[in-house]
C-alpha cells in the first residue's frame, strides 16, 4: 500500500491524480489485478471521470452544487460543511480500476480524479495494487 498528497487550491475542484496512481501500479510489477484508488476523507471523494476537456469537470461541480446547495444542512451549524459531507458520501471515496499489462485500464477519455469539496486543503490518498 502507498499514499500521497494532493493539495487543492479551491473550494470546489477536481484535480487529476491518474499518473501519480499509473506511477504507483508500474512501480508495483503487478501485471493484472486490481487497484484501490481511496481518500480518508468526509468531504473529498474519488471518482474516475473525463479530465480531456476541462468543462466536464467544471459540469460535475456545478451540477453537484445544484443538486446540493450550500448553507442549509444541521450540520453547517458546527462547521459549515454540511453539502460537502453529502456529496462526498454520493460520489464515494474510492474506485477499483482493473490493471492489464500493468497499466490502469481506462477508457481513452477517462481519469482518476480526486473531488475536492471543502478546500482548499491538502488530501492523502491511499492506493492498493494487487
Amino acid at each position: 500500500m502507498q499514499e500521497f498528497y494532493v493539495k487543492s487550491n479551491r473550494k470546489f475542484q477536481m484535480i487529476d491524480i491518474t499518473a501519480k496512481v499509473q506511477e504507483i501500479v508500474k512501480k508495483t510489477g503487478v501485471e493484472e489485478g486490481i487497484c484501490c484508488v481511496y481518500t480518508p476523507h468526509a468531504t473529498a471523494a474519488i471518482t474516475v471521470n473525463e479530465n480531456a476537456d476541462p468543462n466536464v469537470c467544471e459540469d460535475f461541480l456545478d451540477a453537484l452544487a445544484k443538486l446540493i446547495p450550500e448553507g442549509i444542512w444541521r450540520h453547517d451549524r458546527i462547521d459549515n460543511n454540511g453539502a460537502a459531507h453529502i456529496k462526498a458520501a454520493l460520489i464515494g471515496p474510492s474506485e477499483a480500476i482493473p490493471v492489464r499489462d500493468g497499466r490502469l485500464l481506462l477508457g481513452t477519455w477517462q481519469a482518476v480524479m480526486l473531488v475536492e469539496l471543502d478546500g482548499p486543503r491538502e488530501r492523502k490518498v491511499i492506493v492498493e495494487v494487487r
